[in-house]
């Protein structure tokens, strides 16, 4: 596995490519907010195995797992609505139960999707 490091500098020159993003802040932005989902599922994995009463505060349908993961699923036009349209409105209007809920909603308020 890439020292991360690595891999951050490897997903920017991709990110360079896109022509919806203009500038390292941009990039920056985008690349944390994913960083942010992917990582905060598999935090709620572990607490999945833990802890059987445990439930995410990401929706199941938001959840990294069920849309990013799986290398066949949607992209292009379609995955630019589902993360304009559904995604950021879910995720920043999400209740605020708990610390954990307040973190997802706290990230997503204050942050973009560039195109």
């Amino acid at each position: 596995m890439p020292n991360l490091s690595s891999l951050i500098k490897s997903i920017r020159d991709i990110m360079r490519e896109d022509r919806g993003l203009s500038g390292d802040g941009q990039r920056i932005e985008q690349l944390a907010w994913m960083l942010f989902l992917k990582i905060m599922d598999d935090k709620d994995q572990e607490q999945e195995i833990l802890h059987d009463d445990y439930v995410s505060p990401v929706p199941t349908e938001f959840q990294w797992r069920n849309w990013a993961a799986n290398s066949e699923g949607i992209t292009g036009d379609e995955l630019q609505q589902f993360i304009d349209q559904r995604l950021f409105p879910a995720l920043r209007d999400l209740p605020a139960h708990d610390p954990r809920s307040f973190m997802v909603r706290e990230v997503f308020e204050g942050n973009n999707n560039y195109r």
